[in-house]
């Protein structure tokens, strides 16, 4: 079952931690933008103060007195304007620039934050959650976070500032007319939160959508080769119909309730504009007292005038809060989700044991080296007296009595007991869901065991460190993973300190450098999305080269030649004996024909062990693996 990524994380909590890392990231820039806001909003209203004492103190004085009279002080008054102006331009300046460093630079520690994780999670993750809802946390949940750092929360703290100093000031002009404006903005108060608040849950509900909508586009996508072979367009159309229309129908409420708040709001401003006028009007013609922070006072042409303007202000600066809403809501949405992947707990790897390069003297005695001499032993640090032992690296595993379940309570393997000597082949035969790939993920660790013990070399695995464990297990999968870059780059992921000799000479033992150096740029063609200009086969050969190169003393062999032609499997095969040589090796197969020369065969049926022994010891005792080569029963 596929979960989601938002863990549940309140939305104040989100919100907190996402300021909290742009302190943490710009302690210098991001004061400074915060800083910057609150000036350039005041600026905006001290302009309008200076309003008032330009129309009271000089224009209405000048119309009877003359304009000579006050020219001084409307030029002085001018002057303090534009001086004010000018420091909001420059601060408006200032904190854009930096909060645009500010917000790439943001989204560029979340994107390595998150990817930084996702390389340190376990299998079990990936087994579990949509690849497609994991992308959308590196597309559409960084854009959102882009908006809300960029333009909603700089947006937000310009509108409340004004909407705080705008009431205070006019407390300061006229008690009367402010009580209008707390009437109308505790309307618009009830409008955003019934409103508002229905468009944000779908707002958040839109955000989710899109990850499952990604997660379903992505399998496809995948997947289309198959989706064509088997017909299944008309079914993948019908169910993605359904992921769509979800997403369809939260985002038209969505959008619907956001679009019904912004008229809503605007037209309580113009009404509330109305409003002041008509009976700030009537106060001034009827000479009644005006309460304010100064005392009482009549109201003056130059104080409605001021008022109207700072009520016009106060609407829009409460509509730009509303309008944001959305906006925000979707940004910690985004935040929550990525927060949520970054929070996943890391795989825990208390091992100690680790591979260290050795040499041997003419006696047998190890020591360690920094030499490369292909020799490895397993250093083990023993806590009980604080020595150290070297335990040669040979390939012996061991699994006694163990039990697995990927999921609590649901057991996939039952008393599992085998072992493979140093250099012997084991093969794993049985239907899908016997158990074959799940034995050779605990041998890796992808998963841990819930009973039993499994033992490499003697040592118990839980006490060897993962790195180290799976840099001794060669794998080859049944899907080819290639990534772009060049086929000697590919080879290479097996071991990123191997020679281009090291490479050419993994690529012909198995079998690939014939169809390489037929490239046109041999080595060094560049492979595209995975290598689909290459066949399925040549693909493979490319994964059974990358575990050549790696030289490891135990190979896991899962499927390796299902997607190979007959003829290109006779071809490998000889390069896969020699790779095979004087390894370990654990093979899964579906053709017996490929399983013959094994030293074990060990036949699975739903978790349980019911054969082991060779070819011919299995054949003639007639039994599981006898039906199964006979044709009398078939692998499902």
């Amino acid at each position: 079952m596929k979960k989601d990524l938002d863990n549940g994380m309140g939305s104040g909590k989100a919100l907190f931690r996402l300021i909290r890392l742009l302190f943490h990231y710009y302690p210098v820039y991001f004061p400074i933008v915060i800083v910057g806001i609150i000036i350039s909003s005041l600026a905006g209203l001290g302009a309008s103060v200076f309003l008032e004492s330009l129309i009271d103190d000089y224009i209405v004085p000048g119309l009877t007195e003359g304009l000579n009279a006050v020219y001084g002080g409307i030029l002085k008054t001018i002057g303090i304007m534009i001086v004010i102006y000018v420091f909001g331009i420059v601060a408006t300046l200032v904190y854009s620039i930096l909060n645009a460093v500010i917000t790439q630079g943001i989204l560029k520690h979340l994107r390595v934050d998150m990817f930084d994780k996702m390389e340190s999670l376990p299998i079990k993750f990936f087994d579990t959650h949509s690849h497609g809802d994991i992308m959308s946390c590196y597309t559409n949940d960084t854009d959102a976070i882009r908006q809300l750092i960029s333009q909603s929360i700089p947006q937000f703290c310009v509108s409340l500032v004004t909407v705080v100093s705008l009431f205070v000031f006019m407390l300061y002009y006229s008690v009367w007319l402010s009580l209008i404006v707390v009437v109308f903005s505790l309307a618009m108060a009830i409008v955003s939160k019934t409103v508002g608040g229905r468009s944000s849950f779908y707002f958040r509900k839109q955000q989710d959508s899109i990850g499952n909508n990604e997660g379903f586009v992505e399998e496809m996508v995948k997947g289309e080769k198959v989706v064509k072979v088997f017909s299944h367009e008309t079914q993948a159309e019908t169910d993605y119909g359904k992921y769509n229309d979800n997403l369809f129908h939260v985002a038209r409420k969505a959008e619907l309730f956001a679009s019904l708040l912004m008229p809503i709001m605007a037209n309580l401003g113009n009404i509330m504009y109305v409003a002041v006028a008509f009976i700030g009007g009537a106060l001034a013609v009827n000479n009644v007292t005006n309460f304010s922070l100064i005392g009482i006072r009549f109201l003056e042409l130059g104080v409605i005038v001021v008022f109207l303007t700072m009520a016009r202000q106060f609407s829009v600066s409460i509509n730009q809060i509303a309008s944001q809403t959305n906006s925000i809501v979707m940004g910690i949405s985004g935040a929550k989700r990525i927060f949520g992947l970054v929070d996943q707990e890391s795989e825990v790897d208390n091992g100690y044991v680790t591979l260290a390069q050795i040499k041997k003297d003419d006696k047998g005695n190890i020591t360690k080296t920094n030499e490369r001499t292909g020799m490895w032993a397993w250093k083990h640090p023993h806590k009980a007296d604080g020595s150290i032992t070297y335990t040669e690296l040979k390939g012996d595993i061991r699994m006694f009595d163990v039990d697995f379940g990927y999921v609590s309570g649901q057991t996939i393997l039952h008393h599992v007991s085998l072992y493979a000597k140093p250099g012997q082949k084991i093969a794993f035969v049985g239907a899908t869901g016997a158990g074959k790939t799940t034995i050779t993920n605990l041998l890796n660790r992808f998963y841990d065991i819930a009973d039993g013990k499994i033992r490499f070399d003697g040592i118990n695995i839980n006490k060897i460190k993962k790195a180290d464990l799976r840099r001794s297990i060669g794998i080859v999968l049944q899907d080819t993973n290639l990534f772009t870059g060049t086929i000697k780059d590919n080879i290479r992921y097996g071991r990123l300190d191997a020679t281009d000799e090291e490479i050419k000479e993994a690529a012909k033992i198995a079998n690939a450098d014939r169809f390489i150096n037929n490239l046109p740029q041999g080595y060094d063609t560049m492979l595209n999305e995975a290598g689909t200009d290459l066949s399925q086969g040549e693909r493979q050969l490319l994964s059974i080269a990358r575990a050549a190169v790696e030289d490891p003393p135990v190979l896991i062999l899962d499927e390796a030649t299902s997607s190979i032609d007959s003829l290109t499997e006779a071809l490998v095969q000889k390069g896969m004996d020699g790779l095979m040589e004087g390894r370990t090796t654990f093979a899964i197969a579906h053709r017996l024909s490929t399983v013959r020369n094994s030293n074990a065969i060990i036949v699975l049926d739903h978790g349980t062990i019911m054969e082991r022994g060779t070819h011919e010891q299995l054949l003639a005792k007639k039994g599981i693996y006898y039906q199964l080569y006979t044709g009398s029963l078939e692998l499902e």
